[in-house]
């Protein structure tokens, strides 16, 4: 599992680097706005996880670092990190 969330990951970064390339040397007309589109796209879904997953951030130490890698990496950074145990309510 560790293995496809990097590759994952990996890949993830290396489209945010198509897309700054893009913006760097734009390419011709059709493939421009398609690249464009997908980067909103992916760039607004990033911003909807930091969101939802806002509240499993309370814990971590360096919050702003994993939101940081959620914006960049989205769920393959959320899949990563560690579930937390809860203790057993005594009632």
């Amino acid at each position: 599992m560790r293995f496809i969330l990097g590759l994952g990951k990996f890949l993830t970064v290396a489209f945010w680097g198509v897309v700054l390339f893009n913006q760097l040397m734009p390419q011709p007309l059709p493939f421009n706005l398609l690249i464009n589109a997908a980067g909103i796209t992916l760039l607004g879904l990033h911003l909807l996880e930091v969101l939802f997953f806002n509240g499993s951030l309370r814990g971590r130490s360096h919050r702003w670092f994993d939101r940081l890698q959620i914006l960049l990496t989205g769920i393959f950074h959320v899949m990563s990190i560690p579930r937390v145990q809860e203790a057993p309510r005594n009632a």
